[in-house]
């Protein structure tokens, strides 16, 4: 135990994404110090959600819950804690939330007690049935206690009639859609559950007899776990007596992960579809550069979300990469601004222009993503300031031109500045010289298909196309859809 904390010490970082991808999960069966290791695989996981996290641990006789505000390296690094965690078996969660409440009964994983036994529940994603079930399930009595749509997938669990619990889960499963990854703790198993077109991830690892659940590979480094497979889409996996049983009851269809994973969720050493995340993005700046090519000094990455992309970018038109912009990794999300002078310094706090690096040169500057072009904006004229003599922006994926319901929370089409402006106009807007974006078949030749299927789109890319895989059944129009947002992005997922 000591060793594992020892480890969790060491390898404490700040995270701070543009998009939250809105939790990582992580979950081991039948080892000892079960809590510590899901700690360090919680922490290994931090990127996917910075507000709070949670354990539950199963003894064989109690469960144990522990749910903090902040880091996991700021709350699970002491060994009185983890002894509190007691048992062989754990599941655990990051959360990140947007605009739920930031209150303690909001952080999983939740419990439940059911008449087939407890059950614990960590869940990445969104329903996008959320508020027709929880109104269904309040007319019927039942009592809600958070903002997420978690507590609906436990409540459906609840009340299923059925006798065992892999039965109760089924059946709660076939009334939710979306995008959701689930990792569950029962007093005999430890159960997976993937959405029917796999757009949430989830994968499956071993410690020597001991199975490991969780959102990504880099959870499995941490622990010195070996990779297995994905869990499939579709697909249930119940761990019990230190066997992997596959459960299969939806109806075969062809994966569709999301696209972001590969462009920026996923932490660069995570391995997506055989490769490691990072290659994906270099893979993605050779694209761009296929497509764009400009006369310029120097490549200069926004860091860190467009290193890897401006890396390939660089090697593939021989062009000189330079660190034009350096980062200060100390600045978290928990950073104290007392007054308007400092607020207005904006990007400065996270950011400064390698002045001696960027004066006087045309300056080619990579990033994996536009949103809202605030960033962009200011980043520009911090380059401009610096002595810059042109600077060329290029887009590492597509215009983000439409809002997420599957777990992600990203601003509405509102907000979405490829959404109300064309190339031009956002160009203007963020003060470059010239503006290119990756093309969708660029996109998807990076990520290793020869370009994207218009009939079965092999990936979730409605950020860019609109075109939504599994669609909103609670959508009656634009007020409702904003109420399909609100409400998905108030959940602790």
């Amino acid at each position: 135990m000591k060793k594992h904390i020892k480890i969790l010490k060491k390898k404490l970082k700040i995270f701070d994404p543009k998009f939250k991808e809105e939790c990582g999960v992580f979950g081991i069966s039948n080892t000892k110090d079960a809590s510590a290791l899901t700690a360090l695989g919680l922490h290994a996981l931090q990127h996917r959600g910075q507000e709070g996290c949670g354990i539950v641990t199963f003894d064989g006789k109690k469960y144990y819950s522990e749910k903090r505000f902040g880091l996991v390296g700021d709350n699970f690094n002491k060994e009185e804690i983890l002894n509190k965690l007691k048992g062989n078996y754990a599941i655990g969660h990051n959360r990140y939330s947007t605009t739920g409440d930031n209150i303690l009964r909001n952080m999983q994983p939740f419990f439940a007690d059911t008449n087939a036994g407890g059950i614990g529940v960590a869940h990445n994603g969104n329903l996008t049935n959320s508020i027709s079930i929880r109104n269904k399930l309040v007319e019927d009595g039942a009592i809600f206690y958070t903002t997420s749509d978690t507590e609906t997938i436990v409540k459906l669990i609840a009340k299923s009639k059925r006798s065992k619990t892999i039965d109760k889960v089924v059946d709660a499963i076939f009334q939710i859609q979306g995008g959701y990854a689930l990792v569950m703790l029962t007093q005999t198993s430890l159960i997976g559950v993937r959405d029917p077109l796999g757009i949430r991830p989830l994968i499956i690892g071993k410690l020597k007899n001991s199975y490991v659940l969780t959102s990504e590979t880099c959870a499995l480094d941490i622990i010195g776990a070996k990779f297995i497979r994905e869990v499939e889409n579709g697909e249930i996996v119940v761990i019990e007596n230190n066997e992997l049983k596959s459960i299969k009851p939806f109806p075969p269809k062809k994966m569709r992960p999301c696209v972001f994973e590969y462009i920026y969720f996923a932490r660069p050493d995570s391995i997506l579809n055989g490769k490691a995340a990072y290659e994906h993005r270099k893979n993605l700046g050779v694209e761009l550069a296929k497509e764009n090519n400009t006369d310029a000094d120097i490549v200069v990455p926004v860091p860190d979300s467009g290193n890897a992309a401006a890396l390939g970018f660089a090697q593939h038109l021989n062009k000189k990469f330079e660190l034009g912009l350096i980062r200060n990794h100390y600045v978290g999300r928990t950073f104290i601004e007392p007054s308007q002078k400092i607020r207005s310094l904006g990007v400065k706090l996270k950011l400064n222009a390698n002045k001696t690096t960027i004066e006087g040169k045309k300056v080619i500057l990579i990033d994996d993503s536009l949103v809202r072009g605030t960033t962009s904006h200011k980043i520009v004229k911090m380059l401009y300031d610096a002595g810059a003599k042109e600077v060329h922006v290029k887009i590492a994926c597509p215009e983000i031109r439409y809002p997420d319901f599957y777990g992600v929370d990203t601003p509405t089409k509102k907000e979405l500045l490829a959404a109300n402006k064309n190339n031009e106009e956002i160009c203007e807007y963020i003060g470059a010289k010239s503006l290119n974006f990756l093309t969708i078949d660029g996109m998807y030749r990076a990520i290793g298909f020869e370009k994207r299927n218009e009939n079965f789109p092999q990936l979730t890319d409605h950020y860019f196309t609109g075109e939504y895989p599994v669609k909103p059944i609670d959508e009656l129009g634009d007020s409702k859809i904003t109420q399909l947002s609100l409400l998905s992005t108030a959940s602790n997922n």
